[in-house]
């Protein structure tokens, strides 16, 4: 192997990858990265800005279920080592055109990690000389094991159930990726995060959205009652976690990655106002402008995650509550919409 390692990472124009990528090449100075991305809707250069000049990092613009791009780069760049963000992941629209979520989420996923397989490994649990370190680190989601009711959590041993059309698509790239580590002896690692939030997300994701309609003078639509719950996890927290399963996860295991802060979407509302209103105040408060509307086709109640597990075996710590992260956020967000 050269002395600089090349890893390809995938679908790192949009949220999490935005996020990861230039904390990444920070943190490891011998580490060449790839960044594979089809720049889709919800992918955007311009959150990979500051790391364009760095000549350890390379953008090419493709599909990861185009087979003959991705063996192209593993070749031409020696790729050693593979971390999947690439997905849809917008649950609305998974309801409204389910067929691109199955073609890139479980089409795209087979592709990656069969093209490594072949790569790295003679057959299977025998590996290529010079490849025995190489490791595919597939990014999913707490959707995958469906609803919980008022009490529980989802750890690693929760069984799947997911619910719509984008859960069911990362539950099926989750049990690929189970099976060439079982079948094939691949050194695979999954972690399943919860909600995500902070700079760079979509705008059409429910956080930057809050502050969007806010600043906007619109309503601020929230689902059903306002009473669906999420645990969210500030992004550079999830990059660390990341981090940490990818060099120090054990092969073929699961670790959750979760913020264990669980707060409904309505207090989520209520709170970006108040920051808001402190920030940038006008004559009466942002509160004012929420406003329910009809909710999300089977929208599941609440997801929280047991972290349990990535913090003792790896460590892992979330360093912001939601309080400090979104004040952060919306700090972000206001420097991008003024």
């Amino acid at each position: 192997m050269h002395d600089t390692k090349s890893i390809l990472v995938t679908g790192c124009a949009g949220f999490i990858g935005s996020n990861f990528v230039p904390y990444f090449l920070e943190q490891y100075p011998h580490y060449r990265i790839v960044n594979l991305d089809l720049l889709t809707y919800a992918g955007n250069l311009d959150n990979l800005a500051e790391v364009e000049g760095n000549e350890r990092y390379t953008f090419v613009q493709g599909d990861i279920c185009d087979r003959a791009l991705v063996e192209s780069l593993f070749e031409q760049y020696a790729i050693c080592g593979v971390i999947h963000f690439a997905a849809e992941s917008h649950v609305d629209n998974s309801i409204k055109n389910p067929g691109v979520f199955v073609e890139t989420n479980v089409n795209g996923t087979f592709t990656l990690i069969d093209v490594a397989y072949k790569t790295w490994m003679e057959k299977p649990f025998v590996w290529k000389e010079g490849f025995e370190a190489c490791r595919f680190h597939h990014i999913s989601t707490d959707e995958v094991y469906g609803t919980l009711g008022e009490t529980g959590l989802f750890t690693e041993a929760t069984p799947y159930a997911p619910n719509s059309p984008y859960s069911a698509s990362k539950a099926s790239s989750d049990m690929i990726v189970r099976a060439y580590h079982h079948t094939y002896g691949m050194n695979t690692v999954v972690t399943n995060c919860s909600n995500n939030y902070g700079p760079k997300q979509h705008d059409e994701k429910l956080i930057p959205t809050i502050i969007r309609k806010a600043l906007a003078g619109q309503k601020i639509p929230i689902y059903g009652d306002g009473k669906n719950i999420r645990d969210w996890l500030y992004v550079l927290d999830h990059c660390k976690g990341i981090d940490l399963a990818y060099h120090e996860g054990i092969s073929g295991e699961t670790y959750n990655i979760g913020g264990r802060n669980e707060r409904n979407n309505l207090y989520i509302a209520h709170k970006i106002c108040e920051i808001l209103d402190t920030l940038k105040p006008k004559a009466t408060s942002y509160q004012g402008q929420i406003a329910f509307v009809e909710d999300r086709a089977g929208h599941d109640r609440r997801y929280a995650i047991d972290a349990t597990k990535i913090e003792t075996k790896l460590g892992w710590q979330a360093e912001e509550n939601f309080e400090s992260g979104i004040v952060k956020t919306v700090e972000w967000y206001l420097r991008k919409y003024h």
